[in-house]
């Protein structure tokens, strides 16, 4: 595991396409910012183990990344910066 240390507005790469930003930090709790092409699905790790989970139950094989693009769950960014 790589350990890197951010401050408040400072990001961090991954490859050429995802930035991971620090928005804020309270206490124990930290904002971050992911900003990511459409087809690369992100989840918080709760949620990506539920639906881990509930795919094994129904036996469905991952559909292919595209069609997670349009999950609901996921917040995408508008063209104004605005979420």
């Amino acid at each position: 595991m790589l350990v890197l240390t951010r401050k408040s507005k400072q990001s961090i790469m991954i490859g050429d396409d995802v930035e991971v930003s620090v928005l804020s930090v309270m206490g124990e709790k930290v904002r971050i910012g992911i900003q990511a092409p459409r087809e690369i699905p992100v989840f918080r790790k709760e949620i990506y183990v539920e639906i881990q989970r509930d795919r094994g139950r129904a036996g469905q094989p991952r559909p292919d990344v595209s069609s997670e693009a349009g999950d609901p769950l996921r917040k995408r960014e508008g063209p104004n910066g605005q979420g």
